[in-house]
């Protein structure tokens, strides 16, 4: 089971490298990851008009050099602004052009971004299903947010979901949250609720007892973000699957 849902070690944003100038979630680092034969990990953020743009942060500043939340920008303006160093003037791109860049030629792992209310949290994942209904190839979507999982399944998608996790530990990083919330957070106790498929931790966090539990009954587990040989081989024994970026895994599965 977990050989086939992640055969190949998943390329972080896809086969980014800025000094080359392929920036991260862009379509020339996801057209690397596939000539490399890498899976690939991707963001969704929502636009102001309620469409599922690739990007990660909630703001424009790091990769745009524009001011303002994504949340507040039509597609439209930030599918048309080129992603700061990219060699080939890429723009983010809307998710069903995506969608139809990949075209089922690698295995997606869709990371659906919090979102700011429950508004845009119930329009990102109706959005973001009802354009994967249409899609013919393998894919998994995951988020932070237990309320993205049940929402993306409410909404109809019927594939692989997994939840993304940490320790929790850093209370000023989690200061939005209660500490139920990040204990519930941190012992994946929202299964119940969301009964995700996969497992998507921290490369710091792979041994927490929640994990192991999990893993033991099957669950598969990638680990984020590893950024070397040695935090590969470190990671092994307690992953299935790596995610990855900065380096070139010496091999093709785990």
């Amino acid at each position: 089971m977990t050989q086939s849902m992640f055969p190949n070690p998943i390329a972080h944003r896809g086969l980014h490298d800025r000094a080359e100038g392929f920036i991260e979630n862009s379509a020339s680092a996801f057209e690397a990851a596939i000539v490399g034969g890498f899976a690939i990990e991707c963001d969704l953020q929502l636009t102001s008009d309620g469409v599922p743009v690739v990007f990660h942060d909630a703001d424009m500043k790091r990769l745009l050099g524009k001011d303002g939340a994504v949340a507040d920008t039509t597609a439209a303006d930030i599918t048309t602004t080129p992603l700061l160093g990219s060699a080939a003037g890429d723009c983010p791109q809307r998710f069903v052009d995506f969608l139809s860049q990949i075209g089922g030629r690698a295995l997606l792992q869709i990371e659906l971004k919090h979102q700011r209310d429950v508004a845009g949290t119930q329009l990102l994942a109706r959005a973001a299903a009802e354009a994967l209904k249409s899609y013919d190839g393998p894919v998994t979507v995951e988020s932070f947010d237990p309320h993205l999982l049940m929402a993306i399944r409410q909404f109809g998608f019927s594939g692989l979901r997994g939840i993304i996790t940490y320790d929790y530990a850093d209370t000023d990083e989690n200061g939005h949250l209660t500490d139920e919330q990040r204990f519930t957070l941190r012992h994946l106790l929202h299964w119940h609720e969301t009964q995700f498929d996969f497992i998507s931790c921290d490369k710091n966090a792979l041994q927490l007892p929640a994990i192991n539990f999990w893993r033991a009954l099957g669950k598969p587990v990638t680990a984020w973000t590893i950024r070397s040989q040695a935090e590969a081989d470190a990671a092994l024994p307690f992953v299935d699957q790596i995610v990855f970026e900065g380096f070139a895994p010496a091999a093709k599965s785990a």
